[in-house]
């Protein structure tokens, strides 16, 4: 498949998972009227809705994760192809993480306990992100992309005393002493 097609098949899928996420019941926009690209208050009614949030760089992570698992499992398949699986993925966690079942855990297990899941808009940027990440380190040097993510993780943890390993960490087996450092701001 050419880089092109598997664009074109990227596209897609977003607009599919958009469709899903707003027959799921998820605002279009933030519900609070304001459309910005940036929203960096993870406190705020803005956050998972806006275009992106620090959140954002976590999805980044994912993309260059996937890129590496899958050349790891899939590495006969071209770039355009394994790009499409990884959008694929992506799109299937947007979609689960806007479920009430992981909604509702989110509130229980992390810091995140007005979360009401993300509008249609965050989630397809947040799926771009992913693509972003995925092209990152289908072009840079590994150990740049290594240094990046780990960066990332760094600088998330510094400002918002979150990351993506902590994230999952909460959501699958929270630990109450993170999430008291997680809430004292």
């Amino acid at each position: 498949m050419s880089l092109r097609t598997g664009l074109c098949l990227v596209a897609a899928i977003v607009l599919v998972a958009a469709g899903i996420l707003w027959a799921m019941g998820q605002p279009v926009f933030c519900r609070c009227g304001v459309i910005a690209l940036w929203s960096g208050d993870i406190y705020s009614n803005q956050n998972s809705q806006q275009v992106a949030d620090p959140y954002s760089f976590t999805h980044i992570t994912h993309g260059v994760l996937f890129f590496f698992a899958l050349l790891l499992l899939a590495g006969r398949l071209g770039v355009a192809w394994r790009l499409v699986i990884a959008t694929l993925i992506e799109v299937s966690w947007e979609i689960a993480e806007n479920t009430d079942f992981v909604i509702n855990r989110y509130r229980e297990a992390t810091i995140s306990l007005d979360y009401f899941g993300d509008s249609v808009l965050n989630s397809g940027f947040d799926v771009l992100a992913c693509v972003l990440g995925f092209a990152l380190a289908a072009r840079l040097p590994r150990k740049v992309t290594v240094v990046g993510i780990l960066a990332i993780e760094a600088i998330l943890l510094l400002t918002i005393r979150d990351s993506l390993l902590l994230n999952i960490v909460m959501l699958l087996y929270p630990i109450e002493a993170i999430r008291q450092w997680q809430m004292a701001r």
